[in-house]
């Protein structure tokens, strides 16, 4: 009986997001593996406005510092469990998090 197993990937570099998420969907066309995604989610952009005078003197001028959070969707049906090995072997940079859950 297959497993359907869901994978968030989450980064802020965009370059090493994509690919982890083509070494996984490299695996599944390997193994015959159902695989419907990587699905794009919206971007997160986190705004941090910053005073460019630390000490307050002279004109109210401000910086803007942003970062952006990227996401990714993955849905697999394995039936066999050698595919999730693989998978769980991929060297993963620390800038990319995954969540896997399994239905």
């Amino acid at each position: 009986m297959p497993q359907m197993i869901r994978v968030k990937l989450t980064s802020t570099d965009l370059e090493k997001l994509e690919r982890v998420c083509r070494e996984i969907k490299d695996i599944a066309d390997k193994t015959g593996t159902k695989i419907s995604g990587p699905i794009p989610l919206p971007r997160k952009r986190l705004v941090l406005p910053v005073r460019k005078s630390p000490c307050g003197e002279g004109t109210k001028t401000w910086r803007k510092h942003e970062l952006r959070i990227y996401r990714r969707l993955i849905d697999m049906s394995i039936s066999d469990q050698r595919v999730l090995r693989q998978i769980m072997r991929i060297q993963i940079p620390d800038e990319v998090s995954v969540e896997m859950t399994v239905k």
